[in-house]
C-alpha cells in the first residue's frame, strides 16, 4: 500500500512536532516546516497529499499558501489550523477549497480523524475526476467512427443541441449506437456534472417500470418496506435516458406525458407532487409513427419526445464507414487484449462492406473482438470469417454483394476443423431461391425460369424451407 505525503507548515515547534509525531504513528510521511518558503522550496522536489498549515505564518498567510501549492497540484488536500479564529477566515478558507478549518487548542486525535476524512474526500474527487475522464474518452466524438455524410449530420446535430434542454428522440436499429449518442449529449452538456441515469423500458416488467420512474411511498405495495427514490428523482439536474420508449405500456405512458409536461412526478403511493429537473433523451429502435397510427404509442407523448429527432443509421447504408470502424475496433481489441493481429486483405475487406450486417456496428465490433482473439496474432483473411459471409444476403438492388459473395464461396478453402456442408448447401440454396423471388416479386413461374427449375420443385421447396414470398 502507498503511503499518503503530507506537508505540515507551523511556526510552533510543539505543535509542528506533535502533528508530525502522530501522523507518522498512524502511518503517514510527513514533512514537517516553519514557514511558507520552505513549503514552496520543499514542493518544488516532492508530492504530498495534503497541506496541514497554521492560518498565520512568519512570511505569509495560509490561505495564500493552499492557493499557490494548488495552483500546482490541483489535487492537494488541505487543513488550515489556527489560533485566531474568524467568521470570514472561516468562509475565505471554504472558497479556497480547504477541507477543515481547526481551531487551537485542539484534540489531536480529531485532527487526525480530519486527515484521514481529507485524504478519502481528495481520492474520491481524483476517482471521478479519471471516470469523467474514462467518460469524455469512450464518447467523445474520436469514438463516433464515420465519415459518411449521414453520420456527419448526426454529429452535427449532436453539437447543436448538446448544451441545450430540449427533449431528444433518438430512433435506429439495434446496434446503431443510440445509447452512444445519448452519452455524448449529456458529457457536452452543462449537465455534464450531474448523473446520467439509463433506465431500458423494455427489460423492466411493466408492473415495476412506474415505480422504478418515479419511485415508491413505504407501504404502497407489497414488498414496498421503505420509500425508494425513482430514476426521475436521481437525474435531478442531470439526464434521464429512457431507452426502447416504444415498450413502454399506455397506461405508463400517461403519466410519462403528465411528468414531461409539468416537470412533476407523484411517487406510487403518494399524492404529493414532487418537482424534478431531468433532461429527456429517448430512443427506440420501434417505427412511433407506425405505433401511433396502430394506437400503440399515444400522439401527444409522441410530439412532446420528438422535439429533436436523431436518426442512427443502419450500417448497410454507410458501409464506407465498414473499413474505418474495423480498423478502429482493431486497434482498439489488440491494445486491450495485448494482441498482434492485423486485416490488410481487400478480399476481406469486400466481403465485409457487402454484408448487410444486420446487428450493425454492434455486430462488427463483436466480430472484430472475436477474431482477434482467436488469431492473437498475424494477418486475419477469408478464412477466418464464420460462414454466414460466404453466402451474403444482400437485397437485389446489391448486385456487386451477391458477386462478391459468390466468388468467395467459390473461392472457400475448407478449414482445418471442416464445415457442416449441408446446412452450407442449404444456406446458399435458401439464398439464391429469396434472391430469385424478391426479383420477380414473388411470381413463381418467373422465379423458376430464372433458376432454370420445374414451378412444382420450386414450390416444394419454397414450402418445406418455410421461406417467405
Amino acid at each position: 500500500m502507498i503511503r499518503k505525503s503530507i506537508l505540515v507548515v507551523d511556526d510552533e515547534v510543539s505543535i509542528r512536532k506533535a502533528l508530525a509525531k502522530a501522523l507518522e504513528k498512524e502511518g503517514y510521511l510527513v514533512t514537517a516546516v516553519k514557514s511558507a518558503a520552505e513549503a514552496r522550496a520543499i514542493c518544488r522536489d516532492s508530492g504530498f497529499q495534503l497541506l496541514i498549515s497554521d492560518l498565520l505564518l512568519p512570511d505569509g498567510h495560509g490561505l495564500q499558501l493552499v492557493q499557490e501549492l494548488k495552483q500546482k497540484n490541483a489535487d492537494l488536500a488541505s487543513i488550515i489550523i489556527t489560533g485566531n479564529a474568524s467568521v470570514e477566515s472561516a468562509i475565505q478558507a471554504t472558497k479556497e477549497g480547504v477541507f477543515h478549518y481547526v481551531t487551537k487548542p485542539f484534540n489531536i486525535d480529531e485532527v487526525i480523524v480530519l486527515v484521514r476524512k481529507a485524504l478519502e474526500h481528495e481520492e474520491l474527487s481524483l476517482e471521478n475526476k479519471h471516470l469523467k475522464q474514462a467518460l469524455h474518452k469512450k464518447y467523445n466524438f474520436d469514438n463516433f467512427i464515420g465519415d459518411s455524410q449521414v453520420m456527419l449530420n448526426v454529429f452535427s446535430v449532436i453539437e447543436k443541441v448538446a448544451d441545450t434542454n430540449s427533449t431528444v428522440l433518438i430512433t435506429g436499429e439495434s446496434g446503431t449506437g443510440k445509447e452512444l449518442v445519448a452519452r455524448a449529449l449529456h458529457i457536452y452538456s452543462s449537465r455534464a456534472e450531474k448523473l446520467f441515469i439509463p433506465v431500458n423500458c423494455g427489460a423492466i416488467p411493466a408492473g415495476l417500470l412506474e415505480s422504478e420512474l418515479f419511485g415508491h411511498v413505504k407501504g404502497s405495495f407489497t414488498g414496498a418496506v421503505a420509500n425508494r427514490m425513482g430514476r426521475f428523482q436521481l437525474s435531478d439536474g442531470g439526464t434521464l435516458f429512457l431507452d426502447e420508449i416504444g415498450e413502454m405500456t399506455p397506461d405508463l405512458q400517461v403519466k410519462l406525458l403528465r411528468a414531461l409536461q409539468y416537470q412533476q412526478i407523484e411517487p406510487v403511493g403518494s399524492v404529493k407532487p414532487i418537482e424534478v429537473d431531468a433532461r429527456i433523451i429517448a430512443a427506440t429502435n420501434v417505427d412511433l409513427e407506425r405505433a401511433v397510427v396502430d394506437r400503440r404509442f399515444r400522439e401527444d407523448l409522441y410530439y412532446r419526445l420528438n422535439v429533436i429527432p436523431i436518426v442512427m443509421p443502419p450500417l448497410r447504408e454507410r458501409r464506407g464507414d465498414v473499413p474505418l470502424l474495423v480498423n478502429h475496433f482493431l486497434r482498439q481489441y489488440n491494445e486491450e487484449k495485448k494482441c498482434d493481429v492485423s486485416m490488410r486483405s481487400e478480399g476481406l475487406m469486400t466481403v465485409l462492406m457487402n454484408y448487410d450486417w444486420p446487428g450493425n456496428v454492434r455486430e462488427l465490433e463483436n466480430l472484430v473482438q472475436r477474431m482477434v482473439i482467436l488469431k492473437g496474432r498475424g494477418e486475419i483473411d477469408v478464412r477466418d470469417l464464420p460462414q454466414k459471409f460466404f453466402l451474403n444476403k444482400a437485397g437485389s438492388n446489391a448486385p456487386r454483394a451477391v458477386a462478391a459473395g459468390l466468388e468467395h464461396f467459390l473461392n472457400f478453402e475448407l478449414p482445418d476443423d471442416g464445415v457442416d456442408l449441408k446446412a452450407l448447401v442449404n444456406s446458399f440454396e435458401d439464398h439464391l431461391l429469396k434472391q430469385a423471388l424478391q426479383r420477380t416479386n414473388g411470381n413463381k413461374n418467373k422465379a423458376s425460369e430464372l433458376l432454370k427449375m420445374n414451378r412444382t420443385t420450386l414450390v416444394e421447396k419454397i414450402k418445406k424451407k418455410q421461406l417467405s414470398v
